[in-house]
């Protein structure tokens, strides 16, 4: 006899592949998160520093997290229709694609060579005049123009609604604390902020492939390989500490 057909114990194990499903794959999506938000966290972290002190970087990530989340769970909640949502993917794409460009125009490198004489530019100055209110709400969207990819990821991995809400809040956890460190590591490395946003700029171009041509789509592994490089040449040359200049 197995051990499915006595009623007693259907229940329990129902729960036991409940409770493996979850041991198994919610590390894998956890890791997904990670894996798929580096580059957000980078542009996270550039955008917050667009306010000069800290405290108020502090507070923008807060509350623009906190309200990205909101949004993460509500995308997770809808996943199956708005994935399949045209609009709002070539949205996403064209306002990464966006962010990408309008910080690595010329106008921007000037901002970025000032960055570079002095790692925290004078109040006023175009790479810090924005408020909070402004800087909390372009946070919350382009997490959730990010959202799109790494939900789209999560949703391929489980169908379990739970298990990928579970997954959206320890990554948008993980997100918080990454941009945390960025914001320090933007200061100390001259190329990560363009790297970043390079990065953004290859996910934007990868969400408008997926609606325009979908058979060049290139393997997600390709994405994270060049994103790794992006990232190796990021980290790779330092701002001249005053001793040395």
């Amino acid at each position: 006899m197995e051990a499915e057909s006595i009623p007693s114990l259907s229940p329990l194990i129902q729960a036991a592949d409940q409770w493996g499903e979850w041991l198994l794959l919610l590390p894998l999506l956890v890791a997904l998160e990670a894996v798929l938000s580096a580059d957000n966290a980078i542009a996270l972290a550039a955008i917050s520093r667009q306010l000069r002190d800290p405290q108020q970087q502090s507070q923008a990530l807060n509350f623009g997290l906190g309200l990205a989340l909101v949004f993460r769970l509500a995308l997770i909640a809808v996943a199956r229709w708005v994935l399949d949502f045209w609009p709002l993917q070539l949205l996403a794409s064209a306002y990464l694609l966006w962010l990408c460009i309008s910080n690595l125009m010329p106008a921007s490198s000037a901002v970025a060579s000032e960055v570079d004489a002095d790692h925290a530019p004078e109040p006023g100055s175009p790479h810090h005049d924005r408020g909070l209110v402004a800087v909390v709400g372009t946070l919350a969207l382009t997490d959730l123009a990010f959202s799109l990819d790494s939900v789209a990821a999560a949703v391929a991995v489980s169908d379990n609604l739970w298990l990928v809400m579970a997954g959206g809040v320890i990554g948008v956890v993980a997100l918080r604390l990454t941009s945390a460190l960025f914001i320090r590591w933007l200061g100390v490395f001259r190329h990560l902020e363009m790297a970043g946003y390079l990065a953004v700029g290859l996910v934007g171009m990868r969400l408008l492939l997926r609606l325009a041509a979908p058979d060049l789509v290139p393997p997600e592994w390709v994405l994270l390989a060049v994103v790794g490089l992006l990232f190796l040449w990021g980290f790779s040359s330092r701002y001249p500490t005053p001793e040395s200049s």
